[in-house]
């Protein structure tokens, strides 16, 4: 049996757009930030996912989200073909059924975090932190390819 389903959960990249289409429907339209997993030599990724609906509830709902909120979407991957016979654009994007507000996480105990991960309490600690640190070698800071 053949599935169609998309499920994401990711910040909302700026507020949606919507635009009248010639056959009475609005289309909504906007992006959905996701992180990738992180990998053991590049840092921490992310996709840009393009979202659109029709379904005037799902973009109400959007439309009073703020940037960077995290929300749940479900849909189906769509495959939209834009432009001439000649040069065609192939674009794909999730049509949105349903969206869901993602609560925020509360703060985890600072104590309860791996001492990598811990954040200075002052300013002062911060600063001897640094210039304690081992100094990096140039390969490290240059941007690779």
């Amino acid at each position: 049996m053949d599935r169609n389903e998309v499920t994401l959960v990711g910040r909302l990249s700026a507020k949606p757009e919507e635009r009248p289409l010639p056959s009475g429907d609005t289309l909504s339209k906007w992006r959905i930030i996701v992180r990738r997993r992180p990998r053991a030599r590049r840092g921490g990724l992310v996709d840009t996912i393009q979202c659109v609906t029709f379904d005037p509830d799902v973009a109400s709902l959007v439309a009073g989200m703020t940037p960077r909120e995290v929300m749940e979407v479900r849909g189906a991957l769509r495959c939209r073909i834009y432009g001439p016979p000649l040069a065609k654009n192939w674009r794909y994007e999730v049509e949105v059924h349903s969206v869901v507000l993602v609560p925020a996480e509360e703060p985890a105990d600072p104590a309860s975090l791996p001492e990598e991960l811990r954040v200075p309490e002052s300013p002062e600690a911060l600063a001897s932190e640094i210039a304690s640190a081992p100094p990096r070698s140039v390969a490290y800071l240059a941007a690779t390819g």
